[in-house]
């Protein structure tokens, strides 16, 4: 599927992308293989496919769910950028 560079442009801005205009034409390179992909893969009949179908036969299997002893409170803040009262400390969100 062919895009503009102005599509490619849209999509930067987006995502708050700043580029040059040779990442511009290797992201456009990229995107239109990624869509050609897609089209591909719309293609596939999946009438016959249930919507849970999964790759994995039965169930996983899960381990049992044991409480375990958490971290000491010196454990914890032992990597903290700042802390207070046995807290962590971090900038205020409203002023």
């Amino acid at each position: 599927m062919p895009l503009s560079l102005q599509e490619v442009e849209h999509i930067a801005k987006l995502a708050r992308l700043k580029l040059t205009n040779e990442q511009k034409a290797r992201y456009r390179e990229q995107l239109e293989a990624i869509l050609d992909h897609v089209a591909k893969l719309q293609e596939l009949d999946t009438q016959d496919v249930p919507p849970t179908a999964s790759v994995s036969v039965g169930q996983m299997p899960l381990r049992a769910d044991e409480s375990r002893p958490g971290l000491s409170t010196d454990a914890l803040l032992e990597n903290a950028p700042k802390q207070a009262d046995g807290q962590f400390q971090i900038p205020p969100v409203f002023e």
